[in-house]
């Protein structure tokens, strides 16, 4: 399943063996990833990624994107749709990172509004799931920013590369909130085209 979303702010193409090298030196940015699993700060790291990716969305649980920033004319990181559960139409919006030029700058919002929308609407999913870091503050208020609702903390159950053990916190959405929050936190968000 290979989908494109976009508005007049953003593009999230398939992301592909073929195009994640215009992400090379944005994965190389100085902890960028800090508070992930996940190894991508050189080329064959990030090969490795793209291809657990794609792996994945053959398997019909992942659907990964690039990020492109039409305002800026950039590309700007990566996301994706994981941990598809078609049957019980529950999925993860993460593995999400974008450069620092292009952090605070509305872009994650216009992108998780395309995602959100997608998911409820064309998809159908009865709840969106997001997992951060509990130490991650920041993204935990990006993630409580766009009206999901903390369900619990999942204590020490992500070995991280340094070692240590992270709690992660458990972010859900559900459909019949999705309406409200779409008029109310999203009412000045473009709709995908």
């Amino acid at each position: 399943m290979t989908i494109t979303l976009e508005n007049t702010r953003v593009k999230l193409s398939p992301l592909t063996l073929n195009n994640y090298h215009h992400l090379i030196e944005i994965a190389m940015e100085p902890k960028l990833v800090q508070y992930s699993p996940s190894k991508i700060d050189t080329p064959e790291d990030l090969r490795l990624y793209v291809k657990t990716a794609l792996e994945a969305q053959k398997n019909r649980t992942a659907i990964p994107f690039i990020i492109y920033d039409k305002e800026k004319q950039m590309y700007a990181g990566c996301t994706r749709f994981g941990l598809i559960n078609w049957h019980n139409k529950v999925l993860h919006i993460g593995w999400t990172w974008i450069g620092k030029t292009f952090q605070g700058t509305g872009l994650n919002g216009e992108m998780k509004f395309l995602m959100l929308q997608y998911a409820f609407e064309n998809l159908k999913f009865d709840k969106v799931e997001f997992r951060v870091d509990e130490r991650n503050i920041r993204s935990r208020k990006a993630v409580e920013k766009l009206g999901a609702t903390l369900e619990g903390i999942l204590r020490k159950d992500t070995l991280m590369l340094d070692g240590f053990k992270r709690s992660t916190c458990c972010y859900g959405m559900l459909r019949e909130e999705w309406d409200t929050l779409k008029h109310t936190i999203f009412a000045g968000f473009k709709p995908f085209t």
